[in-house]
């Protein structure tokens, strides 16, 4: 493909060498150069693709695309000098891929919590009423009923808009997008074209790399002033940062709630462990996710699919049939009669729903035994909070492992004992070894009981140094539990 054609959408500061050449393909990891590639040179946390541009043009690169000029003109060498080279990546692998998310009516869903349940429930939903559609998760990434793994929440600019392609290709009309900040800031979905966003919720997570709530705000309505004006909106109205989402947005606006006045309005009428009785716009519906956090999620996905244009009717069917995402209150019961519960939640909110679900579905009253830790090399501050809210509302506490990644595993319980007040330290165990964790609050249950392992939820590893170790608390939880 010429350069001149993928390059028609970008800020240029300056452009020497010529233009018409062909490429064979995009790269910003100089590692992955081919003759006759394009290398875009782009600042990260951890090294600046900047100093790489020699070994890129060793590699064969034709072309260079950099915040910097040349250090010196070679007239076999296409430069241009842009503003921003992250922006300038996204924009150009659009347009190197044909626009694809043009061809398709493209959700992206943002927030803290619930991303992955609604973009996974919205692709089954889609996929049972006879459309082909896509989904990009944090889980896996499906070009129809083709799996793909999940790399990152949302993958980098070449990799989504391959995905799209693929997408196109294969006949599907839709798809499904996990928006994280992370993507938002680093310009991941720069010049993708979507019919509408959704607003989940906002609370403590990533401030190890945003520094500060408000700037993590700012991201996240980043991508709300970006939607088009013929796009829709639709923004939590529980969560009081969903007005901020609206606030000078072009799109079409709507809000969900639980307990707010919205377009889209739902009322728990009862709550148990296998699921909910709930109303959505007055009608009422049985649903297999418990919780008021799925109750939650459900709504927003009941809210897009019609905005996307199904019938009412048809889309509170679909939820009747739908099951938990893998992962997300993934729930068994044992032969001994101990319900184990797996889920994702690493953050305090998230981590607190998930408590207060099993607390108001305990029925029997079994007693809750929570094990959970915090990932390492990540925001220090919500360790605290976390240990605090499992000891509250839980019987027993094992605190562990989750991904300690660079960090002394025991240093990170120290940092989560800390928030635990002194009258509930009786009810907490440390216990490093995730494995052993799990094993001894088997030990610890009886007929009744309520096991939660939180933080890992879909993961099948451990990060432990640099290394990626084969671990799955499912596996584990129920090996052990009888």
């Amino acid at each position: 493909m010429e350069i001149r054609r993928i390059i028609t959408d970008m800020e240029i500061v300056d452009i020497a060498g010529d233009t018409g050449r062909d490429i064979g393909g995009i790269t910003f990891d100089s590692r992955d150069v081919e003759p006759g590639d394009l290398f875009v040179a782009i600042r990260g946390t951890g090294a600046d693709g900047h100093d790489f541009i020699d070994q890129a043009l060793n590699g064969g690169a034709i072309a260079v695309v950099s915040e910097e000029d040349p250090k010196k003109e070679d007239d076999r060498i296409t430069w241009i000098r842009v503003p921003h080279s992250r922006k300038a990546l996204a924009l150009m692998a659009s347009a190197y891929f044909g626009y694809p998310s043009r061809d398709l009516q493209l959700v992206g869903i943002t927030g803290t919590n619930g991303k992955t349940t609604i973009s996974t429930l919205l692709h089954r939903i889609h996929t049972n009423m006879g459309y082909r559609a896509g989904l990009i998760s944090t889980i896996q990434v499906l070009v129809g009923d083709v799996v793909h793994p999940a790399t990152h929440t949302t993958p980098d600019p070449m990799q989504v808009n391959s995905f799209l392609k693929k997408m196109v290709d294969s006949g599907c009309g839709y798809c499904f997008m996990e928006v994280s900040s992370h993507a938002i800031d680093q310009n991941r979905v720069e010049g993708l074209d979507f019919n509408g966003g959704v607003f989940t919720n906002l609370t403590r997570e990533h401030l190890d790399y945003h520094q500060d709530f408000k700037t993590y705000l700012t991201v996240k309505k980043r991508f709300f002033d970006n939607l088009s004006e013929g796009a829709f909106a639709l923004v939590n109205g529980d969560d009081r940062n969903g007005k901020v989402m609206l606030q000078n947005c072009r799109a079409r606006k709507y809000s969900f709630g639980l307990r707010s006045a919205g377009d889209f309005r739902g009322r728990i009428n009862e709550m148990h462990m296998e699921g909910t009785s709930m109303e959505i716009n007055g009608t009422e519906v049985w649903v297999s996710l418990p919780g008021r956090f799925n109750a939650s999620n459900l709504l927003s996905t009941y809210a897009v699919a019609v905005l996307l244009g199904q019938h009412p009717n048809d889309v509170l069917r679909e939820l009747s049939q739908l099951v938990s995402v893998r992962g997300r209150f993934e729930t068994f019961r044992s032969e001994r009669g101990i319900i184990g519960i797996i889920d994702y939640a690493h953050t305090p909110d998230a981590l607190s729903n998930v408590l207060e679900t099993i607390r108001e579905v305990n029925f029997s009253g079994g007693e809750i035994i929570t094990v959970v830790g915090a990932g390492g090399n990540r925001d220090r501050g919500k360790r605290p909070q976390m240990a605090r809210i499992a000891a509250e509302a839980s019987h027993k506490v094992i605190l562990t492992s989750d991904n300690p990644r660079n960090e002394d595993p025991e240093r990170i319980i120290d940092d989560m004992m800390e928030g635990i007040p002194e009258k509930l330290k009786s009810r907490i165990l440390r216990i490093t070894d995730r494995e052993e964790a799990i094993r001894t609050a088997c030990m610890l249950a009886a007929s009744g009981d309520i096991i939660l392992v939180a933080g890992k939820g879909h993961e099948r590893y451990q990060v432990i140094g640099d290394r990626k170790i084969a671990f799955d608390d499912m596996k584990i939880l129920q090996q052990n539990i009888n």
